[in-house]
């Protein structure tokens, strides 16, 4: 006895634990996620094919797309040879630019608008027709020039009229003009002129082309955008362009032009600027001729007057010494010039170079201090010669510096020269149809998996039949899964099979595991009801949830057993049980006929039916009263089992009124679609209505992650002779 209580203790321990760690029904694992979307295979393996086809017709939808490409190197140290036969002025015209400054004005404005009006990227004839498309049979019109009435720019329309003569209509599909290829063509339209050039034309005789033509800034903007332009590498200097056309010869042609169209301002930029130090460097060079001139003569006139003078070996020294650290220090100067463009002056590179020039300028002190200890005459001799060496070197350097100029204008060197110039490439780059139709798939693929998880959030019932034990306290008898037989999902779909009077499912399919199913429910029930000849309400708490097919199939099992059952069609609203008599519970409880009038043999054995009957009065009225529970009563004397197929109780106020009645009340759920707020609103209803016994039928059950998956193959069984 002690051992039974013990057992008992552990087994309520072992169900409060279960009951507490059930896990909530708006929860999914991954396993669960998992095997929603293998239960939703052939809905998804739908969105791959219509995936597939989508990903086919866009592949032969898009027109091809070709591509060219062009190389340019950019000399960011400026003109070597110029450098160096000009020296200090060939760093002056040492217009050395980053590659990102030269990459904005390749696509510049500038550049762009000669290339526009070059290749005619104003005017645009697209093919017209769904098929040429789709088959990529279009044909090609190219048009060099074009002027459309301003008043008049949309709906033109050309067609091919043979290989050389095309026809331009207006947008009222009226013929203007008829053009041949290479000439241009014009015509009076509406106060107004037309005039056309095409300069090609291919395709068969009546493709259509739509053309049109848009303005030269638009065009550049177009073209700007479409120009892949930028630096290979890091500070390399080498700048590639690419650009994409329908046609690979265009897009070469159209690529060329911009390369050529910028390597010419580059050029004439170059000249320009040439132009202009030349141009002031001329103007300075009669002032610095003047300048020698006056010091040579100076130095005649001071000669002349004291007659000659002797210069010392000394004299000699401390002059030539002079003149080179005066070089040196110009030289200097240079470098400190170069050096603040790309530094500080706090920069050690700076600081190192004015050292040295501070250094030299000490010396050139010093021999200022030597040279005056020396006679008066060689003094005022060596001033005035070196301001004639001075002045000459100056005026030396400015006449090399004007011929380096002129050298420069007329070679019309840039800054820019071509690496590579674009060819011609027959392999198009679009469409990827693979890539395509691989994106296609996995697009829809996406679009139906989140389709699969939408539905179930949207279908955040209750799943858990635990759940359901725990917050109601009321137990759920079985749970019945969803047929796998299609041909069974449209026979039994709203009782229409019964209607034509076919077998229910455990007799029909006894090894489908939804037969299983309720068969296990039959057993339940067995055990559950109090008396022996007992009436069982099956109800619903709404509409399609499956009870009419739940009742019809418990009639048949009992009926199985070996046990009289009565099935009565208690929904008089909307009664759905197939019966052979006319009259049925409406007619019986109006007093139209007996019970023995309505019963109906069904083709189960020991199964008998009620129907719905015809309905005159509202199903309540028909249910108070005496006229009830006298045909219940009566019932019980002839059948083993009564089952009533009641309305849902959450929408009718009949299932109430045939609650107290019963003997056991089993209400059928749908599988995610109630809330748990919704089963305890009724149970409360029910609870304050009758105290009979009652339970949970789980209907429409999916497979649970690895759990319980209804398959019952071991257990089938086969017929023996």
């Amino acid at each position: 006895m002690k051992e039974n209580n013990a057992s008992q203790t552990a087994s309520t321990t072992i169900n409060l634990a279960a009951l507490q760690n059930v896990k909530p029904s708006d929860s999914i694992t991954l396993i669960d996620a998992f095997d929603l979307l293998w239960k939703k295979r052939w809905l998804l393996l739908l969105f791959v094919l219509v995936g597939a086809a989508v990903g086919v017709f866009m592949g032969n939808w898009a027109r091809p797309v070709y591509a060219s490409d062009a190389l340019l190197k950019l000399d960011l140290k400026g003109n070597k040879a110029g450098k160096a036969m000009g020296g200090e002025m060939g760093m002056l015209l040492d217009m050395a630019s980053p590659a990102d400054a030269e990459i904005e004005m390749i696509k510049s404005r500038k550049v762009l608008s000669y290339v526009v009006d070059a290749e005619g990227l104003c005017y645009h004839a697209v093919p017209v027709g769904f098929m040429n498309r789709l088959r990529h049979r279009e044909g090609r019109m190219d048009i060099s020039s074009m002027s459309l009435p301003l008043e008049h720019r949309g709906g033109w329309s050309a067609r091919i009229v043979n290989d050389s003569t095309y026809e331009v209509f207006d947008a009222e599909e009226n013929s203007v003009l008829v053009g041949t290829v290479g000439k241009e063509i014009s015509a009076a339209y509406d106060g107004d002129s037309i005039s056309i050039e095409v300069s090609l034309l291919k395709g068969k005789p009546g493709q259509t082309f739509k053309i049109g033509q848009t303005t030269p800034l638009k065009a550049a903007r177009m073209l700007a955008g479409q120009l892949k332009v930028a630096e290979r590498g890091k500070q390399t200097g080498v700048i590639g362009i690419k650009y994409h056309h329908r046609y690979p010869d265009r897009a070469m042609s159209v690529l060329n032009t911009v390369v050529n169209v910028y390597l010419r301002q580059n050029i004439e930029m170059r000249s320009a600027e040439a132009e202009k130090t030349l141009q002031f460097l001329e103007n300075q060079l009669p002032g610095v001729k003047a300048k020698l001139d006056s010091s040579e003569k100076k130095l005649a006139d001071y000669r002349h007057r004291i007659g000659s003078v002797d210069m010392s070996g000394e004299t000699q020294a401390l002059l030539k010494k002079e003149q080179d650290l005066n070089n040196q220090l110009l030289l200097l100067e240079q470098k400190r010039q170069e050096a603040a463009r790309l530094f500080k002056n706090e920069h050690p590179a700076v600081q190192t170079i004015v050292k040295q020039q501070a250094r030299i300028r000490g010396e050139l002190a010093k021999l200022k201090t030597s040279a005056s200890k020396m006679p008066l005459t060689q003094q005022e001799v060596l001033s005035l010669q070196e301001e004639v060496a001075v002045n000459n070197a100056q005026y030396t350097s400015m006449l090399n510096n004007i011929q380096q100029l002129r050298v420069v204008r007329a070679g019309e060197v840039g800054t820019v020269r071509v690496v590579d110039y674009a060819v011609e490439d027959a392999d198009k780059v679009k469409p990827r149809s693979f890539r395509i139709l691989l994106c296609s798939i996995a697009a829809s693929l996406m679009i139906g998996v989140l389709l699969v998880f939408l539905i179930r959030l949207l279908k955040n019932g209750v799943r858990n039949a635990l759940e359901i034990e725990r917050e109601t306290g009321v137990s759920v008898y079985a749970k019945i899964p969803e047929s796998g037989n299609r041909e069974l999902k449209k026979a039994y779909r709203m009782g229409s099979a019964y209607r034509r009077g076919k077998l229910p499912l455990v007799c029909q399919f006894p090894e489908d595991p939804a037969s299983e199913a309720l068969r296990s429910l039959f057993a339940s029930v067995e055990f559950s009801v109090p008396t022996e000849h007992p009436v069982i309400m099956v109800a619903g708490l709404v509409a399609g949830v499956g009870k009419s097919f739940v009742s019809r199939n418990l009639a048949a099992l009992f009926a199985n057993a070996g046990k009289k059952v009565l099935l009565i069609d208690a929904d008089m609203r909307r009664g759905v049980v197939y019966s052979k008599h006319k009259h049925g519970l409406a007619d019986i409880l109006s007093g139209k006929c007996s019970l023995d009038d309505a019963v109906s043999l069904t083709d189960v054995d020991n199964m008998w039916v009620v129907g719905a009957g015809n309905v005159k009065m509202a199903p309540t009225d028909l249910l108070h009263g005496e006229r009830f529970p006298e045909m219940l009563k009566l019932a019980r004397e002839r059948f083993d089992a009564i089952i009533l197929d009641t309305p849902p109780i959450n929408l009718v106020a009949d299932t109430e009124l045939i609650l107290p009645q019963v003997d056991l009340s089993l209400f059928v759920l749908h599988y995610g679609r109630h809330s748990i707020d919704q089963i305890n609103e009724a149970m409360i209803k029910v609870d304050r209505l009758s105290d009979s016994p009652k339970a949970f039928v789980m209907n429409h059950c999916e497979r649970e992650g690895r759990g319980y998956h209804y398959n019952y193959g071991y257990y089938s069984y086969k017929k023996r002779s």
